[in-house]
């Protein structure tokens, strides 16, 4: 199975970045712990949206919340190995032998993988208008994820100016609110329907960078990147659910169409973002990106004929 495949190597190239004593071994390394991360994003996504089927109703975003908490706790056993002075290469030996014992206990229980569908498979053709639409709402939801991801900092300590202490205050809540929305986005999912969660979730985006810039005060900053962080949560499972149900492609391949998409966003939004605060501001570049989210209800609202029945 792919999934087995790619935790593999996981397991195989995460230790190799740490061992890598010259740019010319680390560089590789990095390469393919990359190719290995993205296909483990698509055979993952495609494993839960074959158990979102079995389920019948919406439980994706609730493992894009578990991907959230597990980011927390990376980040948190990363600190506590830098604490104890532990290297690099060891700790990235200790979560290998994790992925092994997580590969041997959770292979037997993966959902069957069906045979792709006529015209499922990787084809040099144009993507059909649900996917191009979801696509261009995930770039926008991705480009807002990546402009608080390498900017939050930034904002705070320049245009809110906060005490040096607390400038990353407003990343901490972002990442917080993404995780817990996360949870709950599945529930809200099954009670209004997708596209009424896509468009209120490009208003909170709107709304909280809005609020950011217009009070750019620790307060209002702090609930304005909180609104933004709510807003985040909900749009990438929720367009990877809908690509999931694409009549021209497999799952599989409209969730590869889909995150190349959204993966543009994520890549062009920073350095944008910086570029447009050289010219301007960094309020500007906030602007820009709270347009985004307006962009997102945009796409969501108009009567398309390929959002019918989603």
């Amino acid at each position: 199975m792919v999934i087995v495949f790619g935790s593999v190597g996981y397991m195989i190239f995460l230790p190799l970045i740490g061992f890598s004593s010259t740019i010319w071994t680390l560089i590789p390394s990095v390469v393919f712990f990359g190719m290995v991360g993205n296909l483990m994003n698509i055979s993952l996504n495609t494993q839960a949206l074959a158990l979102e089927d079995m389920y019948g109703r919406s439980i994706l975003a609730s493992f894009h919340g578990l991907w959230s908490l597990a980011g927390f706790t990376g980040a948190g056993i990363g600190a506590g190995m830098i604490y104890f002075d532990v290297l690099p290469k060891f700790h990235y030996l200790l979560i290998s032998v994790l992925v092994l014992l997580i590969i041997i206990i959770s292979q037997g229980l993966l959902v069957k993988e069906e045979k792709p569908k006529a015209g499922g498979g990787m084809v040099l053709k144009r993507p059909d208008d649900l996917l191009l639409r979801i696509g261009g709402i995930a770039f926008l939801g991705m480009l807002a994820e990546g402009c608080m991801f390498d900017w939050s900092g930034v904002y705070f300590k320049k245009v809110v100016d906060i005490n040096p202490s607390f400038v990353a205050i407003g990343y901490v809540t972002f990442m917080a609110a993404m995780a817990s929305g996360r949870f709950i986005s599945d529930r809200l999912n099954n009670r209004f329907g997708r596209l009424v969660i896509l468009r209120g979730s490009g208003i909170l985006i709107f709304s909280g960078l809005i609020i950011a810039v217009a009070l750019p005060t620790a307060y209002p900053a702090i609930f304005g990147f909180l609104l933004v962080g709510f807003g985040v949560a909900s749009i990438i499972p929720v367009a990877y659910s809908v690509a999931g149900r694409s009549k021209l492609y497999s799952p599989g391949v409209a969730l590869a169409i889909v995150s190349t998409i959204s993966f543009f966003g994520f890549l062009i939004g920073p350095p944008l973002i910086g570029f447009i605060a050289d010219l301007s501001s960094l309020k500007a570049s906030f602007i820009l990106i709270a347009l985004a989210g307006l962009g997102i209800t945009l796409l969501a609202s108009i009567r398309f004929r390929v959002f019918e029945n989603i």
